[in-house]
């Protein structure tokens, strides 16, 4: 009798071995697939995420001031989203490159200095080709160095990952910001100054002036996050299929999984 139920425990013992092993590789497995599939993202995914997973207008909300301010018409947009794009991309691509011998502690005015050093190159571009737009725009250029959207993906994403995904993501996120507010800007152009890219279509009497005046930023952007909320796309007010903005969490998650991954 003896005999038999050390063999039932042998054997209960050999299965739930065997269970554990095969709960082990099948962790593996789907580790590995993930890898894969992280592997796999290329600079066509980045793009594709700054546009639309990530806008940083609709989605993200970041970067308002100049989004709020400069919108009164579509050309303005252009050179604005144009100009903040180059800078997105250009520094992105240096701090990607310097970001293994740029010290930590410093890495944060070495992040100014990069980008302020951009936007004095592109504020100059401006003010000799384009001297109607840099009237128009003005003090915008200057603090597009402030700008939470540059300053955040050279923080976020540029100073941890490789040049050719930095660029990617500096084009994505600075085409994303571009096509937000010139739908922005056409919206308000057409409203309060019955026009789109300055060609006249609704007569004076049938205009709303408050729209090119602030006010008129903040109910376009307000009407516009309604409309994404009533047909249930990602937007910062909805919370089905974002991430709630809770950037704060997600550094922290992320921080943590680093720091499993070292100890390991």
């Amino acid at each position: 009798m003896e005999d038999k139920t050390l063999e039932k425990d042998n054997n209960q013992i050999i299965i739930e071995n065997n269970t554990e092993i095969k709960e082990k590789k099948s962790r593996k497995k789907t580790i590995v697939v993930k890898e894969n599939i992280t592997k796999e993202k290329g600079i066509f995914h980045y793009i594709y995420n700054g546009i639309i997973t990530e806008n940083p207008t609709f989605i993200l909300m970041i970067g308002m001031c100049p989004t709020l301010a400069i919108t009164t018409s579509v050309s303005n947009a252009i050179g604005m989203g144009l100009a903040t794009t180059v800078v997105l991309v250009a520094s992105n691509a240096i701090i990607s490159l310097a970001r293994k011998i740029i010290p930590d502690s410093l890495r944060i005015p070495i992040y100014i200095v990069i980008i302020a050093s951009f936007v004095t190159l592109v504020e100059f571009i401006i003010k000799a080709y384009f001297p109607s737009l840099n009237e128009a725009l003005g003090i915008y250029i200057p603090l597009i160095v402030v700008n939470c959207i540059i300053f955040g993906r050279a923080e976020a994403f540029a100073g941890k990952n490789k040049v050719i995904d930095s660029i990617g993501d500096g084009i994505g996120m600075g085409l994303g910001f571009t096509i937000a507010i010139i739908i922005i800007s056409a919206v308000r152009e057409f409203i309060g100054s019955g026009a789109i890219y300055g060609h006249t279509i609704v007569p004076e009497d049938y205009r709303v002036a408050l729209f090119v005046l602030p006010p008129g930023a903040f109910l376009v952007l307000a009407f516009l996050t309604a409309i994404q909320n009533k047909l249930k796309l990602p937007s910062a007010t909805n919370k089905e299929g974002t991430c709630n903005n809770d950037c704060l969490h997600c550094i922290v998650s992320n921080e943590d999984k680093k720091a499993k991954e070292e100890h390991k």
